[in-house]
C-alpha cells in the first residue's frame, strides 16, 4: 500500500513552484456558487461533500489529503463519523452526449454531459481495410473461416461502437458511485418506432411489407426508385450503363437505401474525378434510434448486475420533458438528468463539469501514405514532448487548456475543450502543467439551454 505522506507528494507534485515556467501566470478562476468538495472516508468510501473552508480546515489539520484535482476530491486520514443522506442519481442517456446529476431533497450535488466518441466505426472500418490489403500482399491463399468469429461464440454480441458507447454510459456512472454515496439510480430509457418516422400513415400489416418488398436486393430497389435514371444529368449523357453511388462513405454511411443515389457510369467517373458535384444529400439516417433501441435494457440490466444493492430504476422521456416545461426548467443535458432524479425541489448548481471521451491508444504504426524510396512515416507520436502528453491539462496565458497538438520544438497547440484556440505555438517554458490527461477531459462549464431541435426531429441524441 502507498503510505499516506508519499500519496499526497505524489498527488501534489503537480501544481509545485518549480513547474512554473518564467512566462507563466495564475489562473483566474471565476467565482463559483455552491461549490462543493468530495470527501472520502479512510477507506476510500465516499461520504457527503463538505463545503470549501472545511476542506481547507482539514487540509491544515493534515487530517486529510488531496487525492483528485478534478472534481476536487480529498480523503480523511482519520476515523471520522458517516452521516450521510439518500442521495438520487439520474441519467439522461444518449447517443452523443449523456447528462448526469446527482441530488439530494435540498441541493444538487454534482452535474455532467459526456461527449462520446464519433469515431469509433471509421477506425473500426479503416483496420478492416488495412488488414485486408495486408492479407492479400502477404497470403497467396486461405480457406474462409466463417465459424471463427466471435458472434458465433457469444450470445449477447453487440457492435464494438455500440459496445464501446454503453461502456462508457457504466464508466461515467462508476465515476460518480466513487465519489457519492448514491443510493438510487434512474436510467432514461426510449424506443423509437424507425418505420413511423419514415411513414407517419403506417398502419397494420404494412409493418410487415418494408419499403424493400418484392425486390432481390439494395441496388434492385434503389434503380427502381429512381426511375432507372441518372439522378444529376436525366439521361442527357445517353449513357446507358447505371451505378448505384453512395452519397456517404460506405465505412460510415453503410449500404441503406437513404445512403445510395443512381448515376450513369460518365457522370459517376465525373464525380469521383471532382468536376461536378451532387445537389442530393443522404437521406435520414436512424443509426441514433436503432442504438437508443439496443441500449436501453442493456444499461440498466447491466447497472442492476453491478450493483445489486442499490435500487436501479428507469424512466421515459415524455415523463422528463413534462416535468421539466412544468417546473420552467430550460431544455439542456444536464437539467433533463436533474429532472430524472427526481428532486425537483434541490437547488440547481447552475454549472457542470463537461466531459469529452478521447482516443486512450493509437496502435496504427505508421501512415498510410508512402514517401521517397518507399519510406513510410510512422503514425505514433513520442509518448512526451518535453515532458507534456497529448491531452494533458495545462495552464496557458492564466487560462486552463488542453495540449491539442505538439511539436518536437517544444511548441504546443493549446485549446479549450469547444475548440477555441489559447495559443497556436507557445514554448513549453511557458506552461504549466495542472493534469495528466485521462480517457475523460474534464472543464467547467455555465449551463445553457440547448437551441431548439428541428421541426418534427425529437431525437435526445
Amino acid at each position: 500500500m502507498v503510505k499516506s505522506s508519499e500519496r499526497q507528494e505524489r498527488c501534489c507534485r503537480l501544481e509545485t513552484p518549480s513547474n512554473i515556467g518564467e512566462g507563466s501566470q495564475p489562473v483566474e478562476r471565476p467565482r463559483r456558487e455552491n461549490l462543493r468538495v468530495f470527501l472520502l472516508n479512510k477507506r476510500g468510501k465516499p461520504l457527503m461533500p463538505c463545503s470549501p473552508a472545511k476542506a481547507r480546515l482539514l487540509l491544515k489539520e493534515k487530517k486529510a489529503i488531496v487525492v483528485r484535482r478534478t472534481p476536487f476530491t480529498i480523503q480523511l486520514t482519520i476515523a471520522t463519523g458517516e452521516s450521510k443522506q439518500p442521495v438520487s442519481l439520474g441519467v439522461d442517456a444518449g447517443y452523443k452526449h449523456v447528462g448526469l446529476s446527482a441530488s439530494t431533497e435540498k441541493a444538487e450535488l454534482y452535474a455532467s454531459e459526456v461527449e462520446l466518441r464519433p469515431d469509433v466505426s471509421d477506425l473500426l472500418s479503416a483496420r478492416r481495410t488495412l488488414r485486408q490489403s495486408r492479407r492479400n500482399r502477404k497470403t497467396r491463399y486461405r480457406a474462409p473461416r466463417f465459424d471463427n468469429r466471435i458472434r458465433t461464440k457469444r450470445k449477447g454480441w453487440l457492435a464494438p461502437s455500440v459496445e464501446n458507447r454503453i461502456n462508457a454510459h457504466l464508466s461515467r456512472i462508476g465515476a460518480i458511485l466513487r465519489l457519492l454515496p448514491v443510493t438510487k439510480i434512474t436510467v432514461e430509457t426510449a424506443s423509437f418506432d424507425t418505420q413511423l418516422l419514415k411513414n407517419p400513415d403506417i398502419s397494420g400489416k404494412e409493418y410487415q411489407e418494408g419499403e424493400q418488398l418484392g425486390f432481390w436486393n439494395v441496388r434492385e430497389y434503389v434503380l427502381f426508385r429512381d426511375g432507372h435514371a441518372c439522378q444529376h444529368c436525366h439521361g442527357r449523357s445517353k449513357d446507358p450503363v447505371l451505378n448505384v453511388h453512395h452519397l456517404e462513405s460506405r465505412r460510415t454511411g453503410g449500404d441503406s437505401p437513404g445512403n445510395l443515389l443512381t448515376l450513369c457510369e460518365t457522370c459517376h467517373k465525373a464525380l469521383h474525378r471532382r468536376e461536378i458535384k451532387l445537389k442530393t444529400k443522404r437521406g435520414q439516417s436512424f443509426r441514433a434510434e436503432a442504438f437508443m433501441g439496443i441500449m436501453r435494457w442493456e444499461v440498466l440490466n447491466r447497472l442492476k448486475a453491478s450493483h445489486p444493492e442499490l435500487e436501479v430504476h428507469n424512466t421515459y422521456g415524455y415523463r422528463t420533458k413534462h416535468t421539466r416545461i412544468v417546473n420552467g426548467i430550460d431544455k439542456s443535458h444536464c437539467a433533463d438528468a436533474f429532472c430524472i432524479a427526481g428532486n425537483l425541489g434541490a437547488k440547481r448548481l447552475g454549472e457542470f463539469f463537461f466531459q469529452k471521451q478521447t482516443r486512450r491508444n493509437n496502435r496504427q504504426i505508421h501512415k498510410l501514405s508512402i514517401l521517397k524510396h518507399g519510406l513510410r512515416k510512422r503514425n505514433q507520436a513520442p509518448f512526451e514532448v518535453k515532458g507534456f502528453r497529448l491531452f494533458d491539462k495545462v495552464v496557458c496565458q492564466g487560462e486552463e487548456g488542453f495540449i491539442f497538438g505538439r511539436r518536437s520544438s517544444g511548441s504546443f497547440d493549446v485549446r479549450k475543450l469547444d475548440g477555441t484556440r489559447i495559443s497556436a505555438g507557445i514554448s513549453y517554458k511557458k506552461l504549466r502543467l495542472l493534469e495528466k490527461r485521462r480517457t475523460y477531459l474534464k472543464e467547467i462549464r455555465k449551463e445553457e439551454a440547448l437551441p431548439p431541435l428541428p421541426e418534427g426531429r425529437s431525437l435526445r441524441a
